[in-house]
């Protein structure tokens, strides 16, 4: 019998029952074994440290700019700000890609490119859900999880590139695309195998940066006289028209108007639409070539009526309307002749002091019904 106590001790020791100290003191407890490490982010950044900033993805495909939401995810923020000013973002890859639906990255594996077969298995398991209102539209950034485990997210996110309501409640919102939705569009479409990209498309780098102060949307503060100077050139397939404004006729529209041709919106929309002898239109946005960015394509909204005293005779520039008065947003019409049952019912904003030549060619361009056989585009829009 007085052998069993050694061997017993041994044994236990051995299995990792008790603690090297309390070989040959079996009368006394065994030590308390230390606490488990807690497996969860723990952000040592301020309220301050992570308010009011923004993420620059700068990608392969280009840039993208996300808005962070630390008001309504903190820890999520904290713990993607923390990991990228470690560079933990740089060298990964967007590694899953639904066609206008989301792109998934982030995995601190897919720097490797001899490990693609695990992409999408690291950096999990370190973020407890954070609950909030946020919805999965289009351009919001939501955290990764493990399937059927909610306290399982960690680097890993996702970007909705089109509205996925089903996704609500289900991921935490972290963030949301600022700027550059359309290169995470484009990403969305590269050529896979089933979900995984045929392409290796990187994010080159993760740069944090304070959120830049709003600025006035452009030409929402200029007197009208300083509008009434302006004008707007739309070079065309077919050559250069210019078009001067009427502000003090119709100042919302005229806005507007320069507002789009500064930031690109009309550049390559076509004349969709033409009937000999009375108008053309063009500026609808389904005739362009390219989706808007997010910015830009916030500056098409719908413009309450400005009908005034202009008769609409030909070279006046108005702006085409559904049945609603108030749904006028970017697309227009150049008058080709004196049409009086557009008076008053229609805004006049401007006129054509340049190309009328260019409008006559395209008038006599052969047509489809109203639509023209050949694409007329506007090239590009500029304000001068």
């Amino acid at each position: 019998m007085t052998r069993v106590v050694p061997l017993l001790l041994t044994w236990l020791l051995m299995a990792g029952a008790l603690p090297a100290d309390a070989q040959g003191r079996a009368g006394r407890p065994p030590a308390r074994p230390a606490p488990m490490k807690d497996p969860f982010f723990t952000s040592t950044l301020s309220k301050a440290e992570i308010s009011n900033k923004q993420a620059v993805l700068d990608t392969t495909h280009g840039v993208i700019v996300l808005d962070l939401l630390a008001d309504v995810a903190p820890t999520h923020v904290a713990h993607f700000i923390t990991r990228a000013r470690e560079g933990a973002y740089d060298g990964t890859v967007f590694h899953r890609v639904i066609a206008m639906g989301i792109i998934q990255g982030g995995d601190p594996i897919s720097k490797d490119p001899s490990q693609t077969a695990r992409y999408g298995t690291g950096g999990l398991g370190v973020l407890r859900f954070e609950e909030n209102a946020e919805k999965h539209t289009r351009g919001a950034v939501s955290a990764v999880l493990v399937p059927g485990r909610r306290d399982s997210a960690g680097s890993q996110f996702f970007i909705s590139v089109t509205d996925q309501p089903a996704l609500d409640g289900q991921y935490t919102v972290f963030a949301r695309v600022a700027e550059g939705i359309t290169v995470a569009q484009k990403i969305s479409t590269t050529p896979a195998n089933a979900t995984v990209p045929t392409e290796r498309i990187e994010i080159r780098k993760v740069t944090i940066r304070e959120r830049p102060a709003p600025v006035p949307e452009p030409f929402s503060t200029e007197p009208v006289g300083a509008l009434s100077m302006r004008r707007v050139r739309l070079e065309t397939t077919l050559g250069a028209i210019t078009i001067e404004v009427f502000p003090d006729r119709a100042p919302n529209h005229v806005r507007q108007f320069l507002r789009l041709a500064a930031s690109g919106v009309y550049d390559g929309t076509a004349f969709h639409r033409i009937v000999k002898g009375f108008v053309i239109q063009g500026g609808h946005m389904p005739t362009r070539r390219a989706p808007l960015e997010d910015k830009p394509a916030s500056y098409v909204r719908s413009l309450a009526p400005e009908f005034n005293a202009t008769l609409h005779e030909r070279g006046i520039v108005s702006m085409a309307r559904g049945d609603d008065p108030g749904s006028a947003t970017s697309s227009f019409f150049i008058v080709l002749a004196r049409s009086e049952a557009l008076d008053g019912k229609y805004t006049a904003f401007g006129r054509v002091i340049e190309g009328m030549d260019v409008i006559e060619t395209i008038e006599a361009a052969p047509l489809n019904g109203e639509e023209p056989v050949t694409r007329i585009e506007v090239t590009r829009a500029t304000v001068n």
